[in-house]
C-alpha cells in the first residue's frame, strides 16, 4: 500500500487525468477532500464518457497510464461488468468514470460541497 505525500497525489492526480483526456472523458472534475474531516482520499476524480464502451476505454486508459507513468496499480477497482460507473481506488487518490445519465443521476461532486473543486476541462483546454 501507497500513502503518497500531497505533492505525490497531485502527480498522480495529474496523470489520472491525462489518461482520461487520452479517451476523451468529458467534464473533467478535481475535488480535494484531503482538508475534510474524515477523508477517504487526498482527491476525487470524476469524469464521464457518452458511451459504457467509453467508460471502460477510460478507465483502462487511466490504470495503464498510472502503471506506467507512476508504477502503481489501484488498489481496488469496481464497475467494469457494466461500465455504468468504475470506481479505481488508489487510495489517496479515487477515480469515478460514469456513463453521462448515471453521473447525471448521483450528482457526486454536489455531496463534497465544502471541498475545492477545480473543472480540468478548463485547467487543461490548451492540451
Amino acid at each position: 500500500m501507497i500513502i503518497n505525500t500531497y505533492e505525490e497525489s497531485r502527480k498522480l492526480t495529474d496523470t489520472v487525468i491525462q489518461g482520461i483526456k487520452d479517451k476523451k472523458g468529458k467534464d473533467i472534475v478535481c475535488i480535494h477532500i484531503g482538508k475534510n474531516e474524515n477523508a477517504v482520499a487526498e482527491f476525487f476524480v470524476i469524469c464521464h464518457g457518452t458511451s459504457r464502451t467509453q467508460v471502460g476505454a477510460i478507465a483502462d486508459s487511466v490504470v495503464e497510464k498510472v502503471r506506467r507513468d507512476e508504477a502503481q496499480k489501484p488498489l481496488h477497482v469496481e464497475g467494469f461488468e457494466n461500465a455504468e460507473w468504475i470506481l479505481l481506488d488508489y487510495i489517496d487518490v479515487v477515480v469515478h468514470v460514469f456513463e453521462e445519465e448515471k453521473r447525471a443521476f448521483f450528482k457526486l461532486e454536489d455531496l463534497w460541497g465544502d471541498s475545492d473543486v477545480e473543472r480540468m476541462d478548463e485547467k487543461y483546454e490548451k492540451d
